[in-house]
């Protein structure tokens, strides 16, 4: 028979397959794979309503073979063949659905990952394989035809023997290079790890002949592929044993998994998932090597490894897969990255995460706490991603340390302790909590028998920033300007105190230059001798932070230095600004940098304080 050619697209797309450049080879195998699959599902499903079609779904399988000494690898399946005009439309044609997309792709000159973007499907042979050899027999018909190509130049069909209806694929595998490892394909090894990764779950058993060293022959393996995923399995059946032996060989943590969520959906999108919280982090989890994703499934088919668009960047750190039959899919099984059914089950799946965290931390407490410890730096992000646009629906998981309760509570154990009149939610920040214990203000606030949450990461403030209020109460950092619980006749007494004390603050400051910008006495220290404090929306725990960030910002806190109007150091002042304005400047560089330690604040020249230090002992 005269060879035939195939159509322009086709042509095009075989060409780059046989001159393949990309990396992603192996997904030929699951392309074939999940080809032969539908070949047995349409057969059963025929036999159903035909009765001269009399199949027994338990023999229905999958087989490959390899010939090593011949480069051949063979996928067989008892499916519903091909006749001889189905095997030049099957095979000599793209797929009306991925034709345009494939065209526009190459008219835009775009160095795309053409496998990625839109699939191959039974073309990816050609990327391992210098020929490929189809054998079918349509279930039902006498006669059997043999496709045969060696890629973009065309194709024969001719008669063939075969006996059996169904298909068997028989791929040459190409000659390996320093460039490319053909060789692997015919690993007996490389092909099952292809078959467990990719086709693990095809509901029909795929076996493999592979060689006997005592019977010195090729026997049939017992079925690779487990066909029945774990997700699809009746939850109430399922013992926790089993999720947890799932997700550690899956995922290759030692550890049990801190929480399992098995879940599924049905209507305008249908999908099963099964989701893990990691006790601990990915050993990989604070690097750029890190992706987070999911693995997706399409009817048991792996379509992704990390399938980044299912979970938003805050739950990064949760695993498991999800397998959906209503996914876009074009002519193979890759799938289109901005589907809208992609995006509703993210959605979904988002939602299911907060409300599983919500039930733990209301439900199971210590083992919230632990997940909390872990993660909730990216509970926290999520809270000041994007504007606070998911602020809502996270603000009730957070936890901040109390003051008053030793421990960690949540904003609404907070106010639910609150006097009713009370407006206000105080908190303060620093390193650690026994240093923001020791600080001036929160001594102060713990003796009016306030409360005070502790913030110890350095994205707390920025999240309390973005929560603006909760329930209508204010956040306040006790270390800023606005924190005041002065009566309104110690508020007028303390202002004309510092009234009094101007010129000698003036005198001060100029010492200081830029540094602060201002410096007064204030009531709200006990025994302390100073403080600082700040004024406007940036404070001094956030200038910390984004000094510490690496684009050149140097934007810096309105930083006011308060001194206790009750503590001997404010005499000591007045009668140096009288009789030894020398001696007053030494002092203020002095009372400053021990201000800015207390602080946590770096000192920019400590060698002039340990000097000035040493100078006033020594009098």
């Amino acid at each position: 028979m005269s060879k035939r050619q195939f159509k322009a697209e086709s042509k095009k797309l075989l060409d780059l397959m046989v001159n393949s450049i990309y990396t992603n080879k192996d997904i030929f195998l699951r392309e074939l794979i999940s080809n032969a699959n539908d070949a047995l599902d349409k057969l059963y499903y025929e036999s159903l309503t035909n009765k001269k079609l009399k199949v027994d779904k338990k023999k229905l399988k999958i087989t490959l073979d390899i010939d090593k000494d011949k480069r051949l690898l063979t996928i067989e399946d008892n499916g519903i063949g091909m006749n001889k005009e189905e095997l030049a439309e099957n095979l000599g044609t793209i797929a009306k659905s991925g034709s345009l997309a494939f065209k526009e792709a190459l008219e835009k000159n775009d160095k795309v990952n053409i496998i990625g973007q839109f699939g191959v499907g039974f073309y990816s042979s050609f990327m391992v394989a210098d020929q490929v050899t189809v054998e079918s027999k349509k279930a039902g018909d006498s006669e059997a035809y043999c496709w045969i190509s060696k890629g973009a130049d065309g194709y024969e069909i001719t008669e063939s023997d075969k006996e059996d209806y169904g298909t068997k694929i028989t791929l040459h595998i190409k000659e390996g290079t320093k460039e490319e490892d053909f060789d692997k394909y015919l690993e007996e090894f490389k092909i099952q790890s292809l078959i467990k990764k990719y086709s693990d779950y095809i509901s029909y058993p795929i076996t493999m002949f592979t060689y006997d060293e005592e019977k010195k022959e090729k026997t049939e393996s017992d079925p690779i592929n487990h066909m029945i995923p774990l997700w699809k399995k009746n939850k109430k059946k399922i013992k926790e044993e089993e999720y947890n032996n799932f997700y550690q060989e899956k995922f290759f943590d030692y550890t049990k998994p801190l929480k399992v969520i098995h879940t599924s959906a049905e209507g305008l999108v249908s999908y099963d998932a099964l989701l893990f919280i990691p006790a601990n982090p990915p050993y990989d989890f604070y690097t750029k090597e890190y992706k987070k994703g999911l693995e997706l499934y399409s009817d048991g088919v792996l379509i992704m490894d990390k399938c980044e668009d299912l979970l938003p960047d805050y739950l990064g750190f949760v695993k498991g897969v999800v397998d959906s039959p209503d996914l876009s899919l074009n002519i193979s099984r890759e799938i289109l990255q901005q589907s809208r059914q992609l995006k509703m089950i993210a959605k979904n799946i988002e939602k299911k995460i907060v409300k599983e965290l919500t039930d733990m931390l209301a439900d199971d407490r210590d083992t919230y706490e632990k997940f909390f410890k872990t993660f909730g730096m990216n509970i926290k992000y999520g809270v000041y991603d994007n504007f606070g646009a998911k602020k809502e629906e996270l603000k009730d998981l957070l936890l901040f340390y109390s003051s008053k309760e030793k421990k960690n509570i949540t904003l609404k154990e907070y106010v639910s302790k609150m006097d009713k009149e009370a407006d206000t939610i105080y908190y303060a920040c620093g390193e650690t909590i026994d240093k923001i214990d020791l600080l001036p203000q929160v001594e102060n606030l713990k003796e009016k028998k306030k409360e005070v949450l502790y913030l110890t990461d350095y994205i707390d403030e920025f999240v309390l920033k973005i929560l603006e209020k909760y329930e209508d109460k204010k956040f306040v950092n006790i270390a800023s300007n606005d924190f005041d619980l002065s009566s309104e006749e110690e508020k007028e007494a303390l202002k004309k105190k510092n009234e009094e004390a101007k010129d000698m603050f003036t005198y001060m400051q100029k010492e200081l230059g830029d540094e602060v910008a201002e410096i007064r006495f204030t009531n709200k220290l006990k025994k302390h001798p100073l403080c600082l404090t700040s004024e406007g929306n940036v404070s001094v725990e956030m200038q910390k932070v984004m000094s510490a960030m690496p684009n050149d910002q140097h934007i810096h806190a309105k930083v006011v230095l308060e001194i206790n109007e009750d503590h001997p150091i404010a005499n000591k002042l007045s009668e140096l600004y009288k009789g030894d304005k020398e001696a007053l400047k030494k002092y203020t560089k002095i009372l400053y940098d021990e201000a800015r330690l207390i602080e946590g604040l770096p000192v920019e020249n400590p060698t002039e304080l340990s000097n000035l230090v040493c100078e006033f002992l020594s009098k």
